[in-house]
């Protein structure tokens, strides 16, 4: 079901599923076993520009939107690359769209060409111990000395800082508590900067340990270590202590991207389920014959094709420069939910094959379910729908 879409993102669409059938499910569940970067297919991605999609065409991207990036990415999960997520949220979407959008020139001349050919690499450096959902809390610090600052704190579930050349590190300028004392709004004193994560490793400043993780190692999940590292004033994005305003236009779009993955799993769980309920015979006919094994996915297809259509929509207002908010996290609350769905019921249909590594379903499974955890956690995402769309008092 197309519902619409214009030609670029149907173009999309067709180019990204032409890379991706070059990898089948064996290929991504190699890369899992070994925890290895799917090289590959990031190298193909990049070479056909699919990483450049939202770049400006003046920089050599595509000069597309967050649509299309969004198709691109459900595309790649449907084709069974689930934690291929992960590539369009880092690079794309951390790099590309934010720096588009609140870069400066100079910042834009130096970077996004590099972004745009799949050269550059980006990780976002926001979630720490004690502030996990709860931003606001971030205890990084940046303080100013002359043309640089230099930031000091530690971050966690960072991921793909082991391949990132450019960190996008958030931070307070204003300690959280500072901004109490002075009657300040609570998003007040953040600062984004641009931090150079190869120069930072060679001065000791910037040091990562990766989180064993039950899935998606296709990439690491790490704790990182800023220990006093300096960074030119020229890398802040946006305004210095008025970064919460471009967090916001990183947060959305990680949302929406998150979400067109969700329903890329549930397509590609959906397609395994019901070829093997299609094939697989018990008492005398296909399994996919019985109405508790039909009706499940035949209700989970209903819901994917709804979480698609929320998604398109979010990502079609964030390109049109209209508020997206919550949008955007009723597409995540769907997208995670449907990739999730998919996933479990396709572990059901294949009943005890669905536990052997014969099959993807085990990869499957495992990377749909932490979808329901980040980049917010559904509960957030439930009490932002229930005070800001339905008026309800505050819980926290």
């Amino acid at each position: 079901m197309d519902f619409d879409l214009p030609e670029s993102a149907l173009a999309v669409r067709e180019g990204v599923a032409a890379v991706a059938a070059r990898y089948d499910h064996a290929y991504w569940s190699r890369c899992e076993e070994e925890h290895r970067f799917p090289q590959e297919v990031f190298d193909d991605l990049g070479n056909g520009g699919w990483f450049g999609l939202c770049v400006p065409e003046e920089y050599g991207g595509g000069g597309q939107g967050l649509l299309e990036l969004a198709v691109a990415n459900m595309t790649l999960c449907a084709s069974g690359g689930v934690a291929g997520t992960f590539f369009y949220v880092t690079t794309p979407g951390f790099g590309a769209m934010t720096l588009t959008r609140h870069g400066t020139d100079e910042q834009k001349q130096r970077i996004l060409p590099g972004l745009a050919d799949g050269s550059v690499q980006f990780c976002l450096a926001l979630t720490e111990p004690d502030a996990g959902s709860n931003a606001i809390e971030i205890r990084t610090a940046a303080r100013r000395d002359g043309d640089e600052f230099v930031i000091k704190g530690q971050k966690t579930w960072i991921s793909n800082v082991e391949n990132a050349d450019w960190m996008v590190a958030v931070t307070r300028t204003i300690p959280a508590a500072e901004t109490r004392e002075r009657g300040l709004p609570r998003t007040a004193g953040f600062t984004l900067f641009l931090v150079d994560v190869a120069q930072a490793r060679a001065e000791g400043t910037l040091s990562y340990t990766p989180i064993p993780k039950m899935g998606s190692n296709i990439l690491h999940s790490s704790q990182v270590f800023l220990d006093d590292v300096r960074v030119p004033a020229a890398n802040v994005i946006g305004e210095v202590d008025a970064g919460f305003a471009v967090l916001w236009d990183v947060l959305n779009p990680e949302r929406i991207l998150a979400a067109s993955g969700g329903v890329g799993t549930a397509d590609a769980a959906l397609q395994i389920a019901c070829d093997y309920a299609r094939t697989r015979e018990v008492f005398g006919r296909p399994i996919g014959a019985n109405q508790g094994l039909q009706f499940p996915l035949a209700q989970i297809k209903a819901k994917a094709e709804l979480g698609r259509l929320m998604t398109y929509h979010a990502a079609w207002l964030f390109d049109q420069g209209r508020p997206c908010g919550n949008e955007a996290n009723v597409a995540k609350l769907t997208g995670a939910q449907v990739g999730w769905e998919a996933a479990n019921q396709a572990f059901q249909t294949l009943g005890g094959m669905a536990y052997s590594k014969e099959y993807p379903v085990e990869r499957i499974f495992r990377d749909a379910r932490i979808a329901k955890n980040i980049p917010v956690a559904e509960e957030l995402v439930l009490a932002h729908i229930g005070t800001q769309m339905l008026g309800l008092p505050r819980s926290y």
